[in-house]
């Protein structure tokens, strides 16, 4: 695994822990923690080693957004298009389309596009002093990093509409009231909570992970007609890992299932 110089990373028996290390500007997103963040998602990609991601923050913070005060050197004033095009898209499609569980520990405040990168992970647990902001509307900007998709998937039209269009904040609880975190935990036992979690996907049916993110993905956009064809061809791939020929045969055996990820 290749050096970074703003996040931190380990891996520990399948679980690999990605770290945002910021904590003075709470872990707020410059050129260089886009660009590592982007970079380490595709190693983990790549990495057989590597069964599930836990994304947290260092410090009091998840991730506070954009930091206003990072220019491109020698520039007055960023291009929100660049920032989104080259920066911010590809890691929420690097996230998106990895195939493999990532599960954001949210330890503090997830605003603006920290909101939208805890958004983009597959299950979010949550610190019970923790909370999620929708914070564009108070620059007068609109969500962005897929926050208007993943708001309107999570929530409805209506309830995405008021939550970005107002910027108030989402303390923890009614965050998962709305279905916007799925586990609440006290601050001091996040990490340990969210690694219970991380173990049991660690020792899943990898494979299959990564295809019901494909598969739930794609639901939103389609027809029943279409999502029932999508399943038999995503079923069919899944009938071909050797994680289920190994289950099928722990069954037979009257044994637990050991799945390999393959």
């Amino acid at each position: 695994m290749a050096d970074f110089q703003t996040i931190l990373t380990e891996l520990k028996d399948g679980v690999f822990t990605i770290t945002l290390n910021r904590p003075k500007v709470y872990n707020a997103f410059n050129e260089q923690l886009t660009t590592d963040l982007l970079n380490v998602f595709k190693e983990a990609a790549k990495n057989d080693e590597i069964r599930c991601i836990i994304l947290t923050g260092a410090g009091k913070a998840f991730c506070s957004g954009q930091d206003l005060k990072d220019a491109p050197s020698g520039s007055a004033q960023r291009s929100l298009r660049d920032s989104l095009e080259r920066r911010y898209n590809p890691l929420i499609r690097a996230m998106r389309n990895l195939p493999k569980p990532i599960i954001a520990a949210i330890n503090g405040v997830a605003a603006g596009a920290g909101c939208s990168l805890a958004l983009a992970c597959d299950y979010r647990t949550c610190a019970d002093s923790a909370k999620l902001i929708e914070v564009f509307i108070r620059i007068g900007l609109v969500p962005d990093s897929g926050s208007s998709w993943f708001l309107v998937k999570y929530l409805g039209v209506a309830k995405a509409f008021e939550l970005a269009a107002t910027g108030d904040d989402v303390p923890a609880q009614k965050a998962l009231e709305l279905g916007l975190v799925n586990q609440i935990v006290p601050s001091d036992k996040l990490m340990e909570e969210t690694m219970k979690i991380a173990k049991t996907f660690a020792t899943g049916p990898t494979k299959a992970y990564g295809y019901i993110k494909k598969m739930m993905d794609k639901a939103a956009a389609m027809s029943l007609d279409e999502a029932l064809d999508y399943e038999v061809y995503m079923q069919e791939a899944a009938g071909r890992t050797e994680d289920y020929m190994n289950a099928v045969a722990a069954f037979r055996e009257k044994k637990k299932a050991e799945f390999v990820g393959k």
